[in-house]
């Protein structure tokens, strides 16, 4: 072969290589690099005239997180099971109407106060402030149209698989004092993470308890109850209420149903827990030192092998058994009967406000801002 034709193989060769370069998989640990790599965006409808988007962020594992600019909610999260077979592990619906119309909190961020205040009143800087009762004779979730019912802006983020939502709360809303700027960002890891931030700012004095609000259940949404899920709780103490609301008491939770110290199916002390409807709807204490990001709980459904794990950097956690949930309500296909899924919403203290030791928990002033991370990592075992 002469060294022209040697020159003309080699240069084909190259070409060649090239072109395929970009072709190539991807390496599993790739980081994201661009703005848009790992998310896309589309319509979600209309609610009162505005545009609704959805978002759909994913990893180099298969993970899949599906967030509304609607209550800034997560409508779906896809996480492979022990044999690597993909199951959605939330609760909502395939449509905006299913969250304007039947909703109890699915998905979203509650706020401007997340959680109950004790007949929907509270004392701050010598003015007593009536907020709507609407949850009994208690305040809950910010209220008839909390953070969870009005449209929020969104933003890409610049070289990360994730979205920011915020919005403008003006004074007087629900009755609350102050204008207040929130934001939520949303961020899927390649560690199988999702990253919930949440901060706040005001321009007077007021109140924010602002809470991620998703329904789990690890087998998948349509597969029945969580009560054989095991759950570990971070929580030496839990706040006792009158019946609900906390009303100041700390209590161990040793040798009670609220004892989760070490993982324990759901299901094995509920009927102890007593109320109306039976079930955990209560604020448990995190150990550690509050507004540090620290271990919260563990919870792992024994039938598909999904374990996920939660930390932040708040005061307190709700452990909630979907106890309301009735059968009236469905979505995706499937009917959410009671205990088909559970909350861990970490917060400040419910009623904090109304309980002179907790107050500073949940007031902000001019200059301060709110902050609020939790992290929720997900896996399988055998």
């Amino acid at each position: 072969m002469n060294k022209l034709a040697r020159l003309i193989i080699l240069f084909c060769a190259t070409v060649s290589t090239v072109r395929l370069g970009p072709q190539a998989t991807p390496k599993a640990d790739a980081p994201n690099v661009t703005p848009t790599s790992g998310v896309t965006r589309s319509s979600f409808g209309t609610v009162s005239g505005q545009n609704v988007e959805m978002f759909t962020l994913r990893n180099a594992h298969g993970v899949e997180v599906k967030a509304t600019s609607y209550g800034a909610i997560i409508t779906s999260i896809v996480t492979p099971d022990r044999n690597g077979r993909p199951g959605d592990i939330v609760l909502g619906f395939d449509t905006i109407e299913g969250y304007l119309k039947d909703s109890p909190y699915f998905g979203a961020v509650v706020g401007r106060y997340g959680n109950r205040i004790a007949k929907g009143r509270f004392t701050l800087d010598g003015h007593t402030y009536t907020l709507a009762t609407n949850n009994g004779p208690n305040h809950l979730h910010g209220g008839l149209k909390g953070f969870d019912k009005v449209v929020w802006k969104a933003e890409l983020l610049q070289g990360k698989t994730g979205v920011a939502f915020s919005r403008r709360s003006p004074d007087g809303e629900e009755g609350y004092p102050g204008t207040v700027t929130a934001k939520t960002v949303y961020t899927l890891t390649n560690d199988d993470e999702l990253k919930v931030e949440m901060q706040a700012t005001t321009d007077k004095t007021t109140l924010v308890n602002m809470a991620h609000h998703s329904y789990w259940n690890l087998g998948g949404y349509n597969s029945g109850t969580i009560l054989d899920h095991e759950l570990t709780l971070h929580a030496d103490q839990y706040t006792p209420g009158t019946p609900i609301v906390p009303d100041g008491r700390v209590l161990p939770v040793k040798g009670t149903p609220f004892d989760f110290t070490s993982a324990k199916a759901i299901g094995k002390e509920l009927k102890q827990v007593g109320g109306s409807p039976i079930g955990y709807d209560h604020n448990f204490v995190v150990n550690g030192v509050p507004n540090q990001l620290r271990p919260v709980g563990r919870l792992k459904d024994p039938k598909s092998g999904r374990v996920m794990t939660v930390s932040a950097d708040q005061p307190g956690v709700q452990f909630y058994t979907g106890n309301f949930l009735d059968g009236s309500v469905s979505g995706k296909g499937a009917t959410y009967v009671q205990y088909a899924a559970l909350c861990l919403e970490t917060q400040k203290f419910p009623n904090a406000i109304n309980v002179p030791s907790w107050q500073d928990q949940v007031i902000i002033r001019p200059g301060e801002v709110y902050r609020h991370v939790m992290i929720h990592k997900f896996s399988a075992e055998p």
